[in-house]
């Protein structure tokens, strides 16, 4: 029995005393003791040894106070697990030498993918013991389009602009690329549920550089299928990052229990665009976090008036920042903790 349900209530939509309040990339580069793992072990055996990811996943619960647990792993171990080589170099990113270009390279990779990510079940198995129910764990996974992206373009980009153009002139193949994307993902997010994960979310970290059009192409069908799958198991939140156009549509579908927000929406257009058929969740710039605590406190309890406490999830707009102090991330967390007893306006 979890001692704080708060997560899982305001997904259900039921009421709550506060809103939850967990952060993106809460288990990493801003914490000294996840910089302190991070010098004995390059980022994969971090990944892929569960006694590192339990360890990583802790720390913001242990040391921000936050209302979840996320698990420490990356989007891009569906490609790995596929068949495709996945170098992560420290502040560079990823690179993924052997790129998708054919339908052959389509062809040869592999959906059965969950033997090669036992390591991940594992670590969510454990962290859920070390937990002892004190908080949800959250399992993640990246959107269909948003790994294609990866797979098509060998690296991160701003535009993805070979990974749009394979989408454009080879639509069948795209769709091909993209459906077994969406069957391993589906696949290793029951995994993660099995295993003990209370929530999962897909992140769409892409989705925005597709007009509204080409969302519902390449984005939306293979989104509402991994929700679809996994809503008889588990709450499913989407995180169509810049796909505000796409509220709408996504809210529709009962197997959506969440929609995280970036910060370009004002709360009450999110509301408007969504009619209260789902949880929203965000949507704190993460450069204000750079602020000070007073004035981070501000922002949130403005943040939360805004968005109202009930069907409502205090999240950041994206991943936390690795320059932002320890002190402010407490200060965010502390600010909506407060937020029913301390108005600050």
């Amino acid at each position: 029995m979890l001692k704080n349900d708060l997560l899982l209530k305001a997904l259900r939509q039921e009421e709550v005393s506060r809103p939850p309040v967990w952060m993106m990339r809460q288990a990493g580069r801003y914490l000294p003791e996840y910089i302190a793992l991070r010098k004995q072990y390059d980022f994969f055996t971090r990944v892929q040894t569960p006694e590192l990811a339990c360890a990583i996943t802790l720390q913001p619960v242990d040391i921000v106070g936050v209302d979840a647990a996320i698990i420490f792993s990356d989007i891009l171990v569906i490609p790995q697990a596929m068949g495709l080589e996945v170098l992560m170099e420290e502040s560079k990113g990823p690179v993924l030498p052997n790129t998708i270009k054919s339908a052959s390279d389509v062809d040869k990779l592999t959906v059965s993918v969950n033997d090669q990510l036992q390591y991940a079940f594992d670590a969510i198995s454990l962290t859920k013991k070390e937990l002892n129910d004190r908080v949800p764990l959250i399992g993640f996974a990246g959107a269909p389009f948003t790994l294609l992206c990866y797979m098509v373009e060998g690296k991160g980009s701003k535009a993805f602009e070979k990974a749009r153009a394979f989408c454009f002139t080879q639509p069948a193949l795209a769709s091909k690329l993209l459906q077994k994307i969406t069957n391993a993902t589906i696949q290793y997010l029951k995994g993660q549920a099995k295993a003990g994960a209370d929530v999962v979310q897909v992140f769409d970290s892409w989705s925005g550089l597709l007009g509204p059009d080409d969302f519902n192409l390449f984005a939306a069908p293979y989104l509402l299928q991994i929700a679809e799958a996994l809503a008889p198991h588990v709450p499913v939140i989407l995180f169509p990052k810049g796909s505000n156009y796409a509220l709408r549509e996504l809210s529709n579908h009962a197997c959506v229990s969440g929609i995280s927000l970036d910060w370009t929406i004002r709360p009450a257009d999110a509301r408007k665009e969504t009619q209260n058929r789902v949880t929203l969740q965000g949507n704190f710039d993460p450069s204000k976090l750079l602020m000070s605590p007073n004035e981070i406190a501000r922002e949130v309890h403005s943040m939360i008036d805004a968005f109202g406490t009930q069907g409502y999830i205090a999240n950041l707009g994206h991943g936390i920042s690795p320059n932002v102090p320890v002190e402010n991330a407490n200060a965010f967390v502390q600010a909506v903790k407060e937020y029913t007893h301390v108005a600050v306006h």
